[in-house]
């Protein structure tokens, strides 16, 4: 039998259903990671995963919405001792994004000096259009963790510095329908790679991908790696069990 999908970042309560999309986690044996978009909506989401043993929940202030949810980093920081996780954290490059530049890295240097306060945490990052700057900014905090790059889509320039830095990296279905997305993986390290969905957002052939629904970025890996899927999915298993085992404080990892 193939490994269970491992999905490190998953927007669980944005799916139109989310209890429901919890409960096929569960019953699919997934190991997601559900990450968050403000520190309000922590609490509800964490709540999705009650009861279920192989999910967990990250906590997140994302990028887009550094500008106006910045007054929540007391929150953030009341509620990171619960969980060992954070995310959806990082920057955005995007022309809209750009003109609240400033609350960005105000709100991603306040998560990592937070974090690193806490003994370190598993950090999944955004670093879309701003790959270097993310990490200038995890240079000056390398104490916060383990961060895992989601979605990455910088430059081959960027990727090494990236590996060089000891970053992982979550990969996708829609990032590895492209090519330039399969040239980026072929240079990760094999030990530092994940599957994702970015579920309800990313999509294939229009479809929302569903909680867990990784098989095309095994696919990927396994034909980047040359190893039989099955082999592909017992490597990315093996490597969340390596990562869950570097979080320290909250709750037990999720293997």
């Amino acid at each position: 039998m193939s490994a269970p999908a491992v999905d490190l970042h998953c927007h669980l309560d944005l799916y139109p259903d989310p209890v429901g999309a919890a409960r096929r986690c569960a019953e699919s044996g997934a190991y997601i990671l559900s990450v968050t978009t403000t520190p309000k909506a922590w609490r509800g989401t964490a709540a999705l995963a009650k009861g279920h043993d192989r999910i967990r929940t990250a906590l997140g202030l994302h990028p887009q919405l550094a500008h106006e949810r910045i007054g929540e980093l007391p929150l953030f920081d009341a509620l990171l001792p619960e969980t060992r996780y954070v995310g959806e954290v990082g920057l955005d490059g995007s022309p809209e994004c750009k003109p609240h530049w400033r609350e960005q890295v105000s709100v991603f240097e306040h998560v990592l000096t937070a974090s690193a306060r806490v003994g370190g945490r598993v950090l999944s990052i955004h670093s879309r259009r701003a790959a270097t700057e993310v990490l200038d900014v995890l240079a000056r905090h390398s104490d916060a963790g383990v961060p895992v790059l989601h979605w990455f889509s910088g430059t081959k320039a960027e990727l090494q510095r990236a590996v060089a830095m000891g970053c992982w990296f979550s990969v996708g279905p829609a990032m590895v329908t492209g090519k330039r997305g399969r040239d980026l993986l072929a240079a990760m390290p094999r030990d530092r790679v994940l599957t994702e969905t970015d579920g309800p957002f990313a999509a294939i052939g229009g479809k929302p991908l569903g909680p867990g629904e990784v098989g095309v970025a095994r696919e990927a890996l396994a034909a980047c790696w040359d190893i039989p899927a099955d082999e592909a999915a017992t490597a990315v298993l093996g490597n969340l069990r390596r990562l869950a085992s570097s979080a320290v404080g909250g709750p037990a990892s999720p293997t």
